[in-house]
């Protein structure tokens, strides 16, 4: 797998990840927020693990 390739697999999360931000503002989920909050740590760390392993690949809609 290139860096290019998981550049693009990064990219295809971060443009889910809205999805799940804008899932975690309704008030209708019950026990279902703790699953998107959980989801949305992990896409965090995922983020901020791939601008550290590839600083050079960087995506600006990564950065913190």
């Amino acid at each position: 797998m290139t860096p290019e390739n998981i550049k693009d697999q990064v990219r295809a999360i971060v443009l889910k990840r809205q999805v799940l931000v804008q899932l975690s503002q309704k008030d209708n989920l019950g026990n279902l927020k703790i699953d998107v909050q959980q989801a949305l740590a992990e896409m965090e760390d995922l983020i901020q693990e791939f601008n550290r392993t590839f600083p050079d690949c960087a995506l600006p809609e990564l950065q913190p």
